[in-house]
């Protein structure tokens, strides 16, 4: 049963969605009534979760959008308003990561992180800003950022290159809020922790190469020192997507929001 019977009726693109975080939202604006536009990179991925969607009594259209491409972006909002009408909502969560000492990343790794994380959200969320002030009833962007884009990830934790789109992120969806709020599209980002995702598998997996430790301990310790005492999963984002695409988040915009069980100082 829907928490947020205002959702009902909206459409939301959620990019990133084959997998994971991205397929976790998806399933959840479609049971409070949202008709998903599913992208991912990936076209299989995209249209296998608009099918489960679909075949769970919602409504969805699954596409493969590269959010690196201006002309994706903008062929995504088309696509979603020629199918559904109108675009309310955009979750931006597409997003890669990498494991390494910022000394030794090379160019060609920076440059795709920022192309993905960053480049990739200021695309989709231009794409879909414009077109929520043409239809003149405000909207919800929500950006899927991350805690490391509020703090440096540690000395131990090789994550450099990674926290540095993250931090390019917070700061346009800041901004993008305010220069937004005229128009009352709302714009926001969620600031996640350790979450279960194949992100953290890889993140264990290379850190422990790195820093000469069994693998695992390096997952293990990071859920340890989680305040709430679990690690996260999809699901808490997407509860936190939920709200902040709901009546109850009228108040709220050029804000990152802390969903990441205690974990960041600020």
């Amino acid at each position: 049963m829907p928490r947020y019977p205002e959702i009902e009726g909206n459409t939301a693109i959620v990019t990133g969605a084959g997998r994971s975080i991205g397929r976790a939202i998806a399933f959840r604006l479609a049971r409070e009534g949202a008709a998903i536009t599913v992208t991912d990179i990936d076209r299989a991925s995209a249209e296998s979760v608009a099918k489960e969607i679909q075949d769970s009594g919602g409504t969805a259209l699954g596409i493969k959008v590269d959010v690196t491409n201006a002309k994706d972006s903008e062929e995504m909002i088309s696509r979603t308003v020629e199918t559904f009408g109108m675009l309310n909502i955009l979750v931006a969560n597409a997003g890669i990561g990498y494991v390494g000492r910022l000394i030794d990343t090379d160019e060609a790794t920076w440059d795709r992180l920022m192309a993905v994380n960053a480049k990739g959200v200021f695309l989709t969320c231009k794409a879909a800003g414009q077109q929520m002030i043409k239809q003149g009833q405000g909207g919800r962007i929500i950006i899927n950022a991350s805690g490391a884009g509020k703090i440096a990830p540690g000395k131990n934790v090789p994550l450099g290159a990674y926290a540095a789109s993250k931090h390019a992120v917070i700061g346009f969806g800041k901004q993008l809020g305010l220069e937004l709020s005229d128009h009352q599209i709302l714009v926001n980002s969620i600031c996640g922790g350790i979450i279960d995702t194949p992100m953290w598998d890889l993140i264990d997996r290379e850190t422990a190469k790195i820093l000469g430790v069994e693998e695992g301990s390096i997952k293990s310790g990071a859920v340890e020192s989680i305040p709430l005492g679990r690690i996260q999963q999809p699901e808490d984002i997407a509860n936190v997507v939920a709200f902040l695409a709901s009546d109850d988040a009228n108040y709220i915009t050029a804000s990152a929001l802390n969903a990441e069980g205690g974990l960041l100082p600020y």
